[in-house]
């Protein structure tokens, strides 16, 4: 069986201050014409079809057309919610639109029963593990400790025990919205770190032939068996080296799983460039990026004067200025992004903490932080389900 591979379509959002949905409708007739041409067999969506829970109108009628066009195609499609999608308005009519082959699943509760598809070698089992905010499913799957790996181990023991009773040689594919360890992630994902830990080993996943995963915007292969497709175009100048595409994958009667990479259609290059704005405007090597979306970083030692309308004369599509001038790092002026680059909100406070008091927390106050930051967190996932 032949799977075509994809996540993190993000409809609805910008890059900067760029809008995004002409280029995302541009991918979705890139997906419907790779399904065709390579005679896909199923297409599987692994979360984060939308970017927030109550999209833009423009984003629901695209969702709208790429429904439409995958079950005009004839071709079976699987597809989840992120934690940027709202599962339960992504899942309204799912009963009805599986009707016309295309299979939402968004209910942590059904992660154990899977769309079933066969070919000439037999069945495959498609089970569908939307994004599992472990405070909202901890009751669900009766755990003790509301993590992500948790959670997922638990939903993960599901879907084993349903293809236990399954005839031998089912095949089965897994979809999942999480970050894995051994994934490399980029500025434009949404946090969701529980209890100081965000990510899963991959070895949540054992006993299934393919996990097909989302959340994490590179392309990229955790094991042979266990890989994230990436989103189809940046949402962040921190994907500048990434080489957007799909996964064909080819699943064998025996379970063995190949992969090719389908390259997803560029809108426009990324470039990140750096230096003081005479030599950005100056450097004759630069000029491959010119007709690029740029970011420029200056080190200029004093702010230079008007320095976008400069850089935008040789680079018209800069989207980003950053100033960095060059300092030591016990330079007092040494900018506050620059403190906080890497470290997560609970870090930050804690820096506070150590800061106004002159220690940092102890065992029992970083967990009581922790607890408060999780609690925002999940709060808000529930407002953003019920708006």
């Amino acid at each position: 069986m032949r799977l075509l591979h994809t996540s993190d379509w993000h409809l609805g959002r910008s890059f900067h201050r760029v809008g995004m949905l002409d280029a995302q409708a541009g991918f979705i007739g890139h997906l419907v014409t790779t399904a065709r041409e390579r005679d896909v067999d199923a297409v599987v969506v692994s979360g984060d079809v939308y970017d927030r829970a109550v999209p833009p109108l423009a984003a629901v009628e695209l969702f709208d057309e790429a429904l439409h066009r995958l079950a005009a195609l004839g071709v079976p499609t699987v597809m989840i919610s992120g934690n940027h999608d709202s599962a339960r308005r992504l899942g309204v009519g799912a009963g009805l639109i599986e009707r016309a082959g295309i299979h939402l699943r968004t209910e942590p509760s059904a992660c154990g029963t899977p769309v079933v598809l066969s070919d000439a070698h037999g069945d495959v089992a498609f089970y569908g593990l939307p994004y599992l905010e472990p405070a909202l499913v901890r009751d669900e799957f009766a755990v003790e400790k509301a993590g992500h790996e948790e959670v997922l181990a638990a939903a993960m023991e599901r879907v084993r025990a349903d293809l236990a009773g399954r005839a031998p040689g089912t095949r089965s594919v897994v979809l999942a919205h999480a970050f894995v360890t051994g994934g490399e992630p980029s500025d434009s994902e949404r946090d969701i770190t529980v209890g100081g830990v965000a990510a899963v080993p991959a070895g949540v996943f054992d006993g299934v032939d393919y996990a097909a995963l989302g959340h994490l915007h590179g392309c990229q292969t955790i094991t042979d068996r266990v890989r994230y497709s990436g989103s189809p175009l940046p949402y962040s100048f921190s994907e500048a080296a990434h080489r957007k595409t799909m996964w064909l994958v080819d699943l064998a009667a025996d379970g063995a799983v190949t992969a090719e990479r389908v390259d997803c259609p560029v809108p426009r290059a990324l470039a990140r460039i750096r230096g003081t704005l005479e030599y950005l405007l100056a450097d004759p090597a630069l000029a491959r990026h010119e007709e690029a979306w740029v970011e420029a970083t200056l080190t200029d030692p004093v702010r230079p004067a008007d320095p976008m309308a400069r850089l935008t004369e040789r680079f018209p599509h800069t989207l980003s200025l950053v100033f960095d001038p060059a300092r030591t790092t016990d330079d007092p002026d040494v900018s506050y992004a620059r403190r906080l680059a890497g470290r997560d909100d609970r870090q930050i406070a804690e820096d506070f903490v150590t800061h106004v008091r002159g220690t940092g927390p102890d065992a029992r106050e970083r967990a009581v932080l922790r607890d408060a930051f999780d609690a925002v967190r999940a709060d808000d996932a529930v407002r953003e389900v019920a708006r």
